[in-house]
């Protein structure tokens, strides 16, 4: 064989192999058979458990990111810290005393105010919904448990969470302003187990933290139920609550991030990720041990077939559950510039069926061959924009593309911030069907033509 031989057939592998081995149909075929996703959950919750943002737990999955994503193969895999202001969790206990007394099982919402180690007693104020709450006259709560209800409906795309969410969310911000001395919400979930939901609150710059809890929702319907029968005898239901959480001050957080380097970096990156933290009352396997497996799993696997056009930059995000810190600190010190598309997955680890789409103009061809490779797994197309997911949220609002995999939601806020978020309610088999959706979508995207950098506001 002659040297001209020899260096035509070197050109001709340098091109042509990066589309060549990226077929998407047998990469899908590849991640239905591959287990590396459930590995990551499993060691993670395993070895490392619960990881509140800006704790030490959180800090060990940071470390312990590093080494496996070190391990999986991925290249220029570091931290990027940023420092905020960290609230922990105490003692929590709530009990009726008056007329009917009874237990009940409640968790502090992040950023609740501490009762004190002796508690809180005072009468409970009913709220059927939070526009009773809203309607409430300044002071009219004054020394008074504000208790707020309201019923979550089950939604496939959890559509409902926006409707029911501002519960917690601000819920506890209104009762300060009405002079509540506490406040207690029915969980913002859809099942009826005795574990409470947590989430986070906010109270604003001159807002006055106050005590704030969840009460699981048996109780709270129990709740309902006393404070009716009392009203008919002219009695006034009395709670006493314990809540000790406390601000711990600046602490630190911080975005693990790990590469596939592309060919062309002219074309851009794929950003793709999933929140490293969890609440501390669960293992974190579902919100989001999962995403975060899916997203590195999937990238791995266009790793193994080869050096991609695009760079996929995987992102492992802190501080996501109390005010989506990573995503906006890793939007304030990246922007736009690069990003080719940014994908997200933070919805648990059922199946996913729709795919939505938040690409340019003239893209036409390729949201056709990506739902078309995506159908044999049961995944239909969406006319919805795609949004990106919270923590590349902030990102895509700078004008970069996304691409949605919905995951089946029907059952999520079951599990939401309880301590059943664990390994065991996560199916190996829907877990892969998540990684070859994923891996599918990147092995066309990773290696497409079209020029998807942004240019303004991406378009649907």
């Amino acid at each position: 064989m002659t040297k001209r031989t020899l260096l035509a057939l070197a050109a001709l592998a340098l091109p042509f192999p990066v589309l060549a081995q990226h077929d998407p149909a047998a990469i899908q075929q590849k991640a239905l058979g591959d287990e590396t996703a459930y590995g990551i959950v499993e060691d993670l919750t395993t070895e490392i458990g619960p990881r509140l943002a800006g704790t030490e737990r959180e800090a060990a999955a940071r470390a312990w990111a590093v080494e496996r994503l070190k391990a999986m193969g991925f290249a220029n895999v570091r931290i990027e810290p940023f420092d905020m202001k960290t609230w922990v969790r105490g003692e929590e206990s709530a009990e009726v005393t008056a007329p009917y007394p009874a237990k009940m099982h409640i968790t502090a919402l992040g950023n609740s105010a501490s009762t004190g180690d002796k508690g809180l007693e005072a009468e409970v104020v009913y709220f059927r919904t939070l526009a009773d709450l809203q309607a409430a006259p300044v002071g009219s709560l004054k020394g008074k448990i504000a208790f707020v209800s309201h019923k979550m409906t089950r939604t496939q795309n959890g559509a409902s969470y926006g409707q029911f969410g501002g519960v917690r969310r601000i819920g506890p911000s209104l009762a300060s302003e009405k002079g509540a001395a506490a406040i207690v919400i029915r969980s913002v979930g859809t099942d009826y187990h005795r574990n409470p939901h947590t989430g986070g609150t906010n109270f604003g710059e001159r807002g006055v933290p106050i005590p704030s809890a969840a009460i699981s929702i048996p109780d709270a319907e129990n709740l309902e139920r006393m404070i009716a029968r009392a009203a008919k005898k002219g009695e006034a239901v009395k709670m006493k609550l314990v809540l000790t959480p406390r601000q711990i001050g600046t602490t630190q957080s911080g975005n693990v991030i790990a590469e596939v380097p592309g060919s062309d970096p002219d074309a851009g990156m794929i950003l793709v990720g999933g929140h490293l933290d969890s609440w501390d009352l669960g293992t974190g396997a579902v919100d989001d041990g999962a995403g975060v497996a899916i997203s590195a799993a999937a990238a791995k696997l266009i790793m193994d077939a080869g050096t991609p056009k695009r760079t996929i930059r995987v992102v492992w995000f802190g501080a996501e559950e109390v005010g989506l810190f990573g995503g906006i600190a890793y939007a304030k010190k990246h922007g736009a510039a690069g990003h080719a598309l940014a994908m997200e997955s933070d919805f648990g680890a059922d199946r996913i069926w729709q795919v939505d789409f938040k690409l340019p103009q003239g893209t036409d061809d390729l949201k056709t061959r990506i739902a078309n490779a995506l159908a044999p797994l049961g995944i239909g197309r969406s006319n919805e924009p795609a949004g990106g997911g919270p923590d590349v949220g902030p990102t895509v609002a700078l004008g970069v593309n996304a691409i949605d995999l919905q995951q089946d939601g029907t059952d999520y806020f079951d599990l939401h911030h309880t301590p059943d978020d664990t390994l065991d309610k996560i199916d190996p088999k829907k877990l892969q069907q998540n990684v070859a959706a994923w891996a599918t979508v990147l092995s066309i995207v990773a290696n497409d033509p079209a020029d998807l950098l942004p240019k303004g506001k991406a378009g649907e």
